[in-house]
């Protein structure tokens, strides 16, 4: 009985080992195809929306390190300006552009002028976004229409004008920045995170169609990120106190993530062309716990909700983050958002 258990035991380790082996093979194998497929950025020209300040800025930064020709754009003309004079200093080729990216029209000449100016367009990084937040009863249909347009609508308009330049030249890259937002819906941020879901399934379903025409499309979840974005949030309700609220948690490094680890990990998801890529562990166990139990995730939610903010007299008013700001925000707990703010052009 005694040599029966041994062998047993005997199979089973060899059993492990082989497996184990074949793991090790796998992996070393995909390592090895990844780097000889990996997309060379060197000469590319990258469209990046909102790459004037936050996210947008870092990956240009980054981008333009391994050799690509940029073109940002933003709507506010002074900041776009400030990030091209960066960009150029750092001797990367800038094309800078004033552009409304929720206007259909202003997309598609977007889009023409790079193409013309260029010659070429090779990747598109859809990171423009906003956010705006407050409790539910302070948000009217111009909240959503705004975060709509802004996450889905400026999405799919970029998609399609950049889609038939892409199949005449046999394929290309685009990358959707979206938002843990999109996959589990978070108290105090409504429209933002309905925007973000019908943004993840936008991208989600371009991803699955237009494979075919060697068009690859990155859907990007992130969670909270240290850009220096408070500052320039949309707030309604208690204004100062969720503005507090938002700019600790930005803050921590418990909550939030680096920005710049972060813009690095987007990179190498195009490089690699992931087709989602979620960019923290809490991130990845949130919306595990969504497929496998979203009664005890919602139910987590709604206590989180508990502790947020009721809506005050003038809440329905929307106020900025830098109009919010008080010597709370301002307290040496929050300095990693200021300093971050300064340093990715959030002022």
């Amino acid at each position: 009985m005694a040599q029966n258990n041994t062998e047993s035991s005997s199979s089973l380790g060899r059993t492990l080992g082989w497996a184990a082996l074949g793991a090790g093979a796998f992996m070393a194998a995909k390592a090895i195809y990844n780097e000889f497929t990996k997309y060379d950025l060197n000469g590319k020209v990258v469209l990046i929306t909102g790459g004037s300040r936050g996210l947008g800025l870092l990956m240009a930064r980054q981008l333009a390190a391994k050799g690509a020709k940029l073109v940002i754009c933003s709507r506010t003309e002074e900041q776009v300006e400030r990030a091209r004079q960066e960009l150029e200093q750092k001797g990367a080729e800038v094309l800078a552009l004033t552009v409304d990216v929720t206007r259909q029209e202003e997309v598609e000449a977007l889009v023409q002028r790079v193409i013309g100016h260029y010659g070429q367009l090779d990747v598109l990084i859809n990171s423009a976004g906003i956010i705006i937040g407050g409790p539910q009863d302070t948000m009217g249909i111009e909240e959503y229409d705004y975060a709509m347009k802004t996450h889905f609508w400026a999405t799919l308009y970029t998609i399609l004008a950049v889609v038939p330049h892409f199949k005449e030249r046999g394929g290309g890259r685009i990358v959707n920045i979206t938002s843990i937002g999109g996959k589990i819906s978070v108290p105090h941020l409504l429209p933002y995170s309905a925007s973000k879901f019908a943004q993840v399934g936008l991208s989600e379903g371009m991803h699955n169609e237009l494979k075919q025409y060697n068009i690859k499309v990155t859907t990007v979840v992130p969670h909270l990120m240290r850009t220096g974005s408070p500052r320039n949030a949309y707030i309604k309700g208690d204004h100062e106190v969720e503005y507090a609220i938002f700019k600790f948690l930005d803050s921590s490094p418990l909550f939030s993530q680096d920005a710049e680890v972060s813009a690095r990990s987007i990179i190498k998801a195009l490089e690699y062309a992931e087709p989602e890529v979620i960019l923290t562990v809490t991130a990845r166990v949130a919306t595990f716990l969504q497929g496998l139990a979203p009664g005890f995730l919602n139910t987590t939610m709604g206590l989180v909700n508990q502790f947020l903010p009721d809506n005050v007299e003038g809440g329905d008013q929307t106020k900025r983050g830098y109009e919010s700001e008080t010597e709370t925000s301002r307290s040496s707990v929050n300095t990693l958002t200021d300093q971050a703010a300064l340093k990715n052009n959030e002022l």
